[in-house]
């Protein structure tokens, strides 16, 4: 009997630890795709990868062309700057689609796209070998600030600085500063950045497509909803089988403790009648 309930509880502690798992998976699988418009889609280097030669310029390829006043930046090991301006590139097409999600009439629609529009951030020098950052800064056309950095190793011999360059200080245009953080007009003829009209619906790029999802509500709400109950479920019975296990066999003890003592007083019984046996002897001697 224990057998089996040890065999039990470790079938029932892996279909909890599975429906864990499962939930998990379909928790985090939402969060995965950016929800805003014109994030950065690849880079040439790519993060966290190395470089072993002296690259002239870096590609920040993103899902919709960089505002005209964006803010980039390449920072090496000690911390200064060695970048010397930027410019837009050609298109390419991705090698992996980037989906990004929109509200559109309370439901988030997801919308793919396979070109990356490019920002060539020049590199004036080396310095030394060791970790370079090249951040970004820019707004979208549905107006959400689009920010980040990416880091990589320099393992290439180190090159000299441009004969009169100095390294930049300059940070972010103002302007720019003011949209990033919300405060500025979304209107594009404010500032001259392609930044749409709040609440209207964020135009296509070129080379993108549009992918149409059904219903009310993000769909892995459902299957998580589902393996809650069943997890639940599976937690409750498995803590009400050895209580019900327990509670069998203290009904069986009891039993056996009964019939046990039924037997001893059958067995205090027979003394009595020897008793009565013997005294009856001597008596049935005395009559003859």
């Amino acid at each position: 009997m224990r057998s089996k309930l040890v065999t039990v509880r470790k079938v029932l502690s892996r279909v909890v630890a599975a429906l864990a798992a499962t939930l998990v998976v379909s928790l985090l699988l939402p969060v995965a795709p950016a929800s805003a418009h014109g994030q950065l889609a690849t880079s040439t280097p790519l993060k966290g990868t190395v470089v072993r030669e002296p690259l002239t310029q870096l590609a920040l390829y993103f899902t919709e062309k960089p505002a005209s006043n964006a803010h980039f930046a390449i920072s090496g090991p000690d911390g200064s700057r060695v970048d010397n301006g930027w410019s837009y590139g050609e298109p390419k097409r991705l090698d992996k689609p980037v989906t990004e999600y929109f509200m559109v009439n309370g439901v988030f629609e997801p919308r793919l796209y396979h070109t990356g529009f490019p920002a060539m951030v020049t590199v004036a020098h080396w310095p030394a070998k060791g970790r370079y950052t090249a951040s970004y800064l820019s707004v979208a056309s549905d107006g959400e600030a689009v920010r980040g950095e990416v880091t990589f190793d320099y393992q290439g011999p180190g090159t000299p600085a441009p004969a009169g360059w100095s390294a930049p200080t300059a940070g972010p245009d103002p302007a720019l500063l003011a949209q990033a953080e919300g405060e500025g007009s979304t209107n594009p003829g404010a500032t001259g950045s392609p930044v749409a009209p709040t609440g209207a619906p964020a135009s296509e790029p070129a080379g993108a497509t549009k992918e149409q999802r059904d219903g009310g509500f993000p769909a892995w709400l459902v299957p998580a909803l589902i393996v809650v109950v069943v997890a639940v479920l599976v937690l409750v019975a498995a803590r009400r089988r050895p209580a019900a296990d327990g509670a069998s066999t203290a009904d069986r003890r009891p039993t056996g403790g009964a019939g046990r003592g039924g037997a001893a007083t059958r067995k205090s019984a027979n003394p009595t009648r020897k008793s009565g046996d013997r005294t009856g002897g001597p008596a049935r001697r005395g009559r003859r």
